[in-house]
């Protein structure tokens, strides 16, 4: 138990032990939900459950939810209560996926069950699960050409679906029928219904035990608790303003040129506000968020730096978010697109606030962590026993930033699916028509630094038997590349290949909606590793010689990166040493010309890159250019901002310049 205050509601061993019997029945629930699903998205535990009081405020959330989904569970019941007040019966079950009511996006479906107790309403159990598709224009509902909602899929705002415990089945229908895949659909709704009956069950026996009226004062000194931790917490820190900004790729609307997320931060008491009125405008793709994305990302990113505080409403209470007005692209409105929230805002707001707290809390420091991406396949399975339809959908792990006396960590789930995991190969090849050609660690992907960002990975997919199949792809920082702190260095592009490689390889960059391919095809992609943490002249020769032993770090960029001069032992190819003198000289040399190569004319660095002199690598790291990188062509709006931001992180830091 974490030191506190004694409460004078409850005694504190019975408050601690309700504290945590609560976290325990939506643990229970969870484990339910995992058994019981129908969506392969469900069961890669991309799903979430709250315990909320009779007012939607959070009680309790599990110890394993995904973290996209942390701070909006209590929206979701609020909307319900509000809806449906004065017509809530025991029996009853609502569900809703409506973002625009603070949720996260259309495929987050969020089944709610009221709790009564001698015929009064004590609480709300709730189950959100990520769905595979709810319609919309796209296989798997993610539309990145969408610009309003209307495409990406069914919006349910709060509908009664069991009524005093009798199944809607014409509302089950109606949602279902909805779906590319109405049995999984309807299954996920029964399996997320009885898993809000385990939490239901827990209460009640809870109930049982230390009565009705212990049970809910707990409920209010579960959320009072967190709440006296957080600001006793942030008391002890001084008070300030600080301010931090990440970048989306660019607007399809209004041209090249990224898009700024700015976040401001002030501490004042034991109070923390954030204000994200700065942000940009609503873009013209599904790279919105509406305000429960944002806010969730507010939240997660905030967690990231208090790791043992317990999450619920009390953790909310000490923080207040000004989204600034409707209609920017953190605090989108109906019915601009916002499925791709997660791509868009959320990582940028969350790795913004990574930069803002490392300076509060340079102990946990952190630099910029890889952006989720998807790839989503469909079509109809053309393989002697397969399915009528198939449906690929698929994400990656990549690299998290490296951190203050730390290498990041390779291949790890997103800021935004902490939690995720990955889905089997072997079960996506027996149902749908590809099969894994490449799926491995992505040599020199993390950010150089003194501590190294971790690495993403590289995947590569072929179809085989298929037909009519229509490829999307999901994904940001093809040209907002992720750029390292206290002068580490930047991590690689996104973008995916079709056929790379070969004459007729064709370049996709970070989004693509409704691409034909056909057998044959094959679908190549990287993950980003993390962005790169202090100078990466810095670091030891011997860490650069393991990581080039290890396949980390080519023997290429262990010299361009680090200065660090790896040869192969003359007498066993398999062994690899450093030469002191000659990575001596490099380094020297490195901290004389690399400031200078960032004021390069990037016309001419674009065209060394058309012929093949120069590498993507080269671009990101050592120029600050950035180009379409399928065809070569430069992009003078962004590579300005880009080289901006190259200036403040990372030759600011550099020592000798």
């Amino acid at each position: 138990m974490i030191e506190d205050e004694q409460a004078d509601a409850l005694d504190p061993v019975t408050a601690e032990v309700l504290r945590n019997a609560f976290m325990t029945a939506v643990d229970l629930m969870a484990e339910q939900l995992l058994r019981t699903c129908h969506s392969f998205v469900i069961h890669a535990r991309d799903f979430s459950g709250g315990l909320c009081d009779a007012n939607g405020d959070t009680v309790a959330q599990g110890s394993s939810d995904v973290a996209v989904q942390v701070g909006t569970l209590h929206f979701s019941a609020k909307a319900v209560l509000d809806a449906f007040r004065g017509d809530i019966c025991e029996g009853d079950v609502f569900i809703l996926n409506d973002p625009y009511s603070g949720g996260t996006h259309f495929n987050d479906v969020r089944v709610l069950r009221p709790i009564f107790s001698d015929g009064a309403l004590i609480a709300v159990a709730q189950s959100n699960g990520h769905w595979a598709d709810v319609g919309g224009a796209a296989t798997g509902s993610f539309d990145p050409s969408a610009t309003e909602h209307f495409g990406e899929g069914l919006r349910i705002t709060p509908v009664r679906i069991w009524s005093r415990g009798r199944y809607l089945a014409d509302v089950g229908r109606l949602i279902a029928s909805n779906t590319r895949s109405p049995e999984d659909a309807e299954g996920d709704l029964r399996a997320q219904a009885e898993a809000t009956r385990v939490c239901e069950r827990e209460v009640h026996r809870l109930i049982e035990r230390y009565g009705q009226g212990t049970v809910i004062a707990a409920f209010g000194e579960s959320q009072a608790y967190v709440e006296r931790v957080v600001r006793r917490r942030v008391s002890a820190l001084p008070d300030g303003s600080w301010e931090a900004e990440d970048y989306i790729d660019n607007d399809p609307s209004g041209g090249e040129g990224l898009v700024p997320i700015k976040v401001r931060m002030r501490i004042s008491g034991n109070g923390v506000h954030y204000d994200l009125s700065g942000s940009h405008p609503a873009i013209g793709s599904f790279l919105n968020s509406a305000f429960g994305g944002s806010y969730s990302a507010v939240i997660a990113g905030t967690k990231t730096f208090f790791p043992d505080v317990p999450l619920n409403s009390g953790f909310y209470r000490a923080l207040t978010v000004d989204f600034g007005p409707r209609g920017t692209v953190v605090n989108a409105s109906w019915p601009r697109a916002v499925t791709g929230f997660y791509a868009g805002p959320y990582e940028k707001i969350v790795n913004a606030i990574f930069q803002i707290w490392s300076q509060i809390m340079p102990e946990r420091a952190i630099a910029t962590s890889f952006n989720l991406e998807y790839v989503l396949l469909g079509g109809r399975d053309a393989r002697p026993h397969g399915q009528e339809q198939f449906m690929y959908y698929d994400w990656m792990a990549g690299g998290w930033g490296g951190r203050n006396g730390k290498d990041g960590s390779n291949a790890t789930a997103s800021i935004f699916g902490v939690g995720h995991a990955l889905q089997s190969t072997e079960m996506q090849e027996l149902t749908s028509p590809i099969m894994t050609r490449v799926c491995e660690l992505k040599t020199d992907s993390g950010g150089p630094g003194e501590f190294r960002g971790g690495l993403g990975m590289v995947k590569e997919v072929m179809l085989t038997d298929c037909e009519g199949a229509v490829l999307s792809y999901c994904s940001d920082r093809a040209k907002s590349v992720i750029v390292g702190s206290l002068g580490g260095s930047s991590s690689c592009p996104h973008g995916l290949w079709i056929n790379p490689a070969s004459t007729d390889e064709r370049y996709l960059g970070a989004l693509a909606s409704r691409v034909p391919v056909v057998p044959g095809d094959s679908l190549e992609r990287p993950s980003a590793g993390g962005g790169g943490y202090g100078d990466p002249l810095r670091r030891a020769p011997r860490s650069v010689r393991e990581d080039v032993v290890d396949g980390y770090v080519s023997i290429d960029r262990a010299r361009k990166d680090y200065g660090v001069v790896v040869v192969r032992d003359a007498g066993d190819p398999d062994l690899y040493m450093v030469d002191d003198v000659a990575t001596a000289a490099e380094r020297r040399r490195l901290r004389a010309t690399r400031a200078g190569l960032l004021e390069t004319d990037p016309e001419h660095v674009a065209q060394r890159y058309k012929d093949g002199e120069l590498t993507a690598y080269d671009l990101v790291r050592q120029y600050g250019v950035i180009v379409d990188w399928g065809s070569g062509e430069l992009l003078p709006e962004t590579t300005r901002k880009y080289r901006a931001i190259l200036h403040e992180r990372c030759r600011s830091h550099w020592a000798g310049e």
